[in-house]
């Protein structure tokens, strides 16, 4: 590798810090592939209030303490720690900012605990993070060559270092990465009251008369890339989940790249995960059964090593699909299968997928928690994985289930195109079931198909070869990276 270059890698969140979603997986284990690549990245993060110091080993820095950050005509302090975060070969330190008034009393990540909702004054808690992350730069002296924002939480940053600080950053280049688009980080017109921008600017940050955060990075941004090169597409043309920001996206389509993610080598890794049971040696059957008995056990649920269970690790809401499960739950009960779901979210979804659980006991499981451990178990252990949401930005959950021999059940969008095959009986190619619609009568026939295959010992286990042999390493898009990093730096 020739010059290493130096980064700084912002995100709402990142395992073992704080974890919502896949957010906080691929930006664990893009940072350390990054790291191993040989350049010298950094990541920067909020420290909520439900996130434990010591735990995390989050220290004080002398040099960052009681820093005042403006949002709108108050401010208020900032207090920035750092930790680390490694695998066996490589370590990443971490910033991380804390505050009292904006992370450190609100013991949740986005969203009230009760009600479900976002937070109310999720723009000014991230203005204020953003710009804690531009005066960090500026005390430590370390302006990076590359700062890599990650979806609406970080996409004022391009703004902020290229016009208020454009002699301090003159030599640095943004990326901004787009997780979700669907998720823009919306307001009223307002909030650009409260960034401290001019009015010459306001509309670089408004659409459709509203403050939109993503815009704002989609507007200043040097370069932008999204996590699967299907989703890219998606993106361009569909105007429907994006609200008419694909236009402003087309405008920049030549600074716009889908990498698909990988994931992390150690952390989901079937031969010394952590948190699994039964660790993967020649022997993937053993493998399976092991994790399945003691997910059995866990969740309360008898084992019977002949019927497929199917599990989901979700976020409770419309997009994963939900709607899609409970839609067809009472006919799929009716085949010799179980069920379990993990997963927070949406208060009248959770509310049917326990109404379901009571009506059928230790059949049908819900967990209305998060639990990484439990996750990881449900991955392992479990024979088929359902992720058929209406959109899939990166796919994360369907690549744990195939680094565990485990079956995806999904719907034929988004990266799920870039990695998972319908398999075919007669071919034995394929590494799951893709429904061609998300409707409940392709979602049944998917799942009969694959209830009838796991009948089937000899095909069964050339599925979960199949799964285990599909390419989902970082090497690929690391390198992909590597070359969008050096070639935009290129241009200072």
């Amino acid at each position: 590798m020739a010059k290493s270059l130096s980064i700084l890698y912002v995100t709402s969140e990142v395992f073992p810090f704080a974890k919502v979603g896949g957010l906080a997986d691929a930006s664990h284990a893009f940072t350390l592939a990054v790291r191993d690549f040989g350049h010298d990245i950094r990541v920067m993060l909020p420290k909520y209030g439900n996130v434990s110091e010591r735990k995390n080993k989050i220290h004080e820095i002398n040099r960052l303490k009681d820093i005042p950050i403006p949002v709108g005509k108050e401010s208020d302090l900032a207090t920035v720690k750092s930790s680390s975060m490694a695998s066996p070969r490589t370590k990443v330190q971490a910033y991380i900012t804390t505050n009292q008034k904006y992370f450190d009393l609100k013991k949740t990540f986005y969203t009230d605990v009760k009600t479900g909702l976002d937070l109310p004054d999720n723009d000014e808690r991230f203005i204020f993070f953003q710009r804690s992350v531009v005066e960090t730069c500026m005390l430590l002296g370390w302006v990076p060559d590359i700062i890599h924002c990650n979806d609406w939480y970080s996409a004022l940053i391009p703004a902020y270092v290229k016009m208020m600080y454009p002699s301090k950053f003159k030599k640095t280049k943004v990326i901004f990465s787009i997780h979700n688009f669907a998720r823009q980080g919306v307001f009223p017109a307002s909030t650009f009251e409260k960034t401290g921008f001019g009015k010459e600017l306001k509309k670089s940050f408004i659409h459709k008369n509203s403050f939109n955060f993503m815009k704002a990075g989609l507007m200043f941004a040097d370069y932008i890339t999204t996590n699967s090169p299907t989703y890219a597409e998606e993106m361009l043309k569909d105007a429907d989940y994006s609200d008419g920001l694909n236009k402003v996206l087309a405008e920049k389509s030549d600074k716009f790249s889908g990498i698909l993610l990988g994931l992390d080598g150690y952390h989901f890794n079937p031969k010394h995960d952590p948190e699994i049971a039964k660790k993967l040696t020649d022997d993937t059957l053993q493998f399976k059964n092991e994790n399945k008995k003691q997910l059995c056990k866990d969740i309360g649920m008898p084992f019977q090593l002949n019927v497929p269970l199917v599990g989901m690790v979700s976020r409770i809401n419309d997009q994963k699909g939900i709607p899609l499960l409970i839609e067809s739950v009472d006919k799929l009960m009716k085949e010799n299968v179980n069920v379990v779901v993990l997963g927070q979210g949406n208060s009248e979804l959770k509310a049917k997928l326990k109404k379901i659980a009571t009506k059928y006991p230790q059949r049908f499981i819900y967990i209305d928690e998060y639990n990484e451990k439990l996750a990881h178990q449900i991955y392992a252990g479990s024979d088929l994985f359902l992720s058929p949401g209406s959109y899939a930005p990166s796919g994360l959950s369907a690549m744990f289930a195939l680094n565990m021999a485990t079956l995806p059940v999904v719907v034929a969008t988004g990266a799920h195109q870039d990695f998972i095959i319908n398999f075919n009986a007669k071919t034995k190619k394929g590494n799951g079931f893709v429904l061609t619609e998300s409707t409940s009568n392709d979602f049944l026939k998917q799942m009969k198909s694959a209830l009838v295959l796991f009948n089937d010992r000899e095909i069964w286990n050339t599925l979960m070869e199949n799964a285990l042999s599909t390419d989902l390493t970082w090497t690929k898009s690391v390198r992909k990276y590597d070359e969008i990093y050096k070639n935009v730096f290129k241009e200072s």
